[in-house]
């Protein structure tokens, strides 16, 4: 069968072809997308599937609870990470006065933007592929207080991970979903690149 996507950023595939090791497979993507500033990798459509194949009782899956939890812990664990990585090399990264890119008030127009719209930016930047991998190294750099930081990664956590795996669990179910997962996955792919055009076409308009 032809797919449209390669094995490395199929969900289904990923989560098929690693037997009981699956939801740790997914763990550790989940983790190091939201923590380690890679971007390139199927977050909500894992999430997604990762539901659809506990719902089908695939042996290889935990529990809708325990999927849930672990896959949460990950993504939460993840922006802690990043955070981090941000706090400790975001301040080297912008102390170049001559730099065109990393310039110093960048970090402070950062910090002014988390501490008035810190809530929002968290919490929906979970939904917005490779902002969720960079917010989180972004607001370590813009010195946004960690104790917030992390009630924001948490809640935004709790409705991305555990909300998108809910969600293929409850759809698991559905002929249509079951049957076309591959096609699923990829329209969640889509959905979540939208604000990017969105934005781009405002830009181009404001221009």
């Amino acid at each position: 069968m032809v797919t449209l996507i390669p094995d490395w950023l199929d969900a289904e595939h990923i989560l098929t072809s690693f037997g009981p090791a699956a939801i740790w497979v997914a763990v550790a993507i989940v983790f190091v997308e939201c923590g380690l500033l890679f971007p390139i990798l199927p977050g909500d459509s894992l999430l997604f599937v990762a539901g659809i194949l506990v719902a089908q009782d695939v042996a290889t899956m935990p529990n809708i609870v325990t999927a849930c939890l672990l896959l949460t812990i990950a993504a939460v664990a993840g922006n802690a990470t990043g955070y981090a990585i941000g706090a400790k090399v975001g301040p080297a990264l912008f102390d170049r006065p001559d730099s065109r890119i990393f310039k110093p008030e960048y970090l402070d127009k950062t910090h002014e933007f988390f501490e008035k719209y810190g809530a929002p930016a968290i919490i929906l930047a979970r939904f917005v592929p490779i902002v969720r991998t960079f917010i989180t190294a972004v607001a370590g750099a813009g010195r946004m207080g960690f104790a917030r930081f992390m009630a924001l990664s948490a809640i935004g956590g709790v409705i991305w991970a555990t909300g998108l795996t809910l969600m293929g669990y409850w759809l698991g179910n559905v002929d249509f979903i079951r049957n076309n997962v591959e096609a699923i996955a990829i329209v969640i792919v889509l959905i979540s690149v939208v604000p990017f055009f969105v934005e781009g076409l405002r830009r181009r308009q404001r221009s």
